[in-house]
């Protein structure tokens, strides 16, 4: 089965084996190494998962980063901490247009708010948007006016990679294929990788058919060994697709955002 704890494990391992560099993406800004890999995961809900997942790489001697919300159901300050002092990289996943309604004024100072709050619990250095995929607003707009430099952030993954060069792959919509219901988890890129399955995953790096460089984007909620959780899971994010596929995607009631 796939989206499993289990399976989560033998994708770390199947790269641990094939001799990959584990870096933050804080690390990967500052020191680019070659056949390097970034896990990157969004801690959108059930922050206890991310905190799962922050074992097993610790207990795997390799490293991640962390983005969290500062909503309730991400934002938990004891998983923030935990995360934090295995070694692991803290961002801010900011969503500040998509709170204030599309105001710029409210919506820095909403960032200003949360970045200081999150930073008296873990050093941060690199943020990152949060899609909010039913909502008109994209929070990277608030950039066309401010500079998040300013802050002393050193990198946003939709701004500061050039994916023509890093391969990105991110489990949006609860698969690694599902380009046809992100609303705003995408890049521009020249790569024509595909994958379906994380075995298919599995099986390109272990025969060395997968990208030297690449950022992966997990989303730990969607990952359960749990099997009442994971089937919830399943039909949650099923149903979510229909609803972005057809409104967002096919009818889209936003402005499309402009990516690296």
């Amino acid at each position: 089965m796939d989206f499993t704890v289990k399976k989560y494990k033998e994708l770390l391992k199947a790269l641990i084996a094939k001799e990959y560099n584990f870096q933050t993406f804080e690390a990967y800004i500052q020191t680019p190494k070659e056949k390097s890999i970034v896990l990157r995961h969004d801690v959108d809900l059930l922050p206890y998962n991310s905190l799962d997942f922050a074992k097993i790489q610790a207990n795997l001697g390799i490293k991640g980063t962390y983005y969290f919300r500062a909503v309730p159901e991400s934002w938990d300050e004891k998983v923030i901490k935990k995360i934090a002092k295995m070694g692991h990289e803290i961002g801010y996943h900011y969503e500040c247009l998509t709170t204030c309604k599309g105001n710029l004024e409210l919506g820095i100072k909403d960032f200003e708010k949360n970045l200081k709050a999150l930073r008296k619990l873990a050093p941060v250095a690199t943020i990152c948007m949060h899609g909010s995929p039913m909502s008109k607003y994209d929070s990277k707009d608030l950039w066309k006016t401010y500079d998040y430099v300013d802050y002393k952030i050193i990198a946003e993954p939709y701004f500061d990679v050039d994916y023509n060069k890093v391969y990105y792959i991110t489990d949006t919509g609860r698969k690694w294929d599902g380009h046809a219901t992100s609303v705003r988890d995408k890049v521009s890129t020249n790569f024509k990788n595909t994958y379906h399955t994380t075995d298919d995953i599995i099986k390109a790096i272990q025969t060395d058919a997968y990208p030297s460089v690449a950022m992966f984007t997990f989303h730990p909620q969607r990952w359960n060994d749990n099997m009442l959780l994971w089937s919830k899971e399943l039909v949650l994010q099923n149903t979510k697709n229909v609803i972005k596929e057809y409104f967002f995607v096919k009818k889209p009631m936003i402005e499309k955002p402009n990516y690296v």
